[in-house]
């Protein structure tokens, strides 16, 4: 119990395990969320870690009372973690034209913001109390510009990079830490599909490697790998008639189902 512990949403695949890894890696405690808590369980035991080093909790974040539970019996289970990652995402194109693309908004917004601050919810006052902790939110290098066929993703992460801005300042002077993760393209399951270039892509573990050290150090805003953000600063300068043009041909992101 003497090991620092990190709690992780999303943590069955992807950037969620990748981080997981890198943690595991500097000898601390794992605290892992998902709901398929099986391929965690499966990850786990593929590691040799066994449940004094890791544990798995089911959650949905996207049903507030469920994350909410899991990080309550995580600190009953493993006390309060010293950082905690608000991974857990989903990337989805919408159309607005179509009906049944509203409830993909809705689902985006209530699994990108809503499930973020629920992550966060049981542990704040605890760490206050205590003076110290970390959260991190992960955004994504999308939320500088909207991008066609992006509109709830890049609209959700928009709203990540300003919901952790605020509780930054809500935290301030408590000891604990907020922390804003953007990556650009990370090789996981979720950017497989994708149908357009992804310059300066990432392996999932280099990433986990940057972002780690992020994180120890308290940056409070990074985006991952830079390059990626220095041309997403570079768009955000150009006028909207210019970007518009720019992003005219651009791949559209896969809508639910296709």
């Amino acid at each position: 119990m003497t090991a620092p512990l990190v709690f992780i949403t999303g943590a069955s695949s992807g950037i969620g395990q990748a981080l997981a890894a890198r943690y595991a890696k500097q000898g601390w405690r794992l605290a892992l969320a998902a709901r398929r808590v099986g391929e965690i369980e499966s990850w786990m035991q593929s590691r040799g870690l066994g449940p004094e080093r890791c544990l798995a909790y089911a959650a949905d974040v996207q049903q507030i009372d469920s994350i909410v539970g899991a990080a309550e019996r995580c600190i009953a289970a493993q006390g309060l973690p010293d950082v905690v990652i608000a991974n857990a995402g989903i990337s989805v194109g919408i159309d607005t034209e179509i009906r049944g693309d509203l409830d993909v908004l809705a689902d985006t917004l209530a699994i990108n913001n809503v499930g973020l601050a629920a992550t966060f919810h049981p542990f704040l006052a605890a760490m206050r109390q205590r003076g110290a902790g970390t959260l991190v939110g992960v955004a994504s290098v999308a939320a500088i510009r909207g991008l066609p066929g992006h509109g709830a993703y890049c609209a959700s992460k928009a709203a990540v990079v300003a919901y952790c801005e605020s509780l930054r300042g809500d935290c301030r002077g408590s000891g604990v830490r907020v922390v804003t993760i953007l990556p650009g393209y990370v090789a996981t399951p979720l950017t497989a599909g994708n149908r357009y270039g992804m310059p300066f892509l990432l392996q999932a573990d280099e990433f986990a490697e940057r972002a780690f050290r992020a994180i120890d150090a308290g940056t409070s805003y990074r985006v991952i790998p830079w390059q990626m953000g220095l041309v997403a600063k570079l768009m955000r300068l150009l006028p909207n008639a210019l970007f518009d043009k720019v992003v005219a041909g651009r791949g559209r992101k896969k809508r639910r189902g296709e």
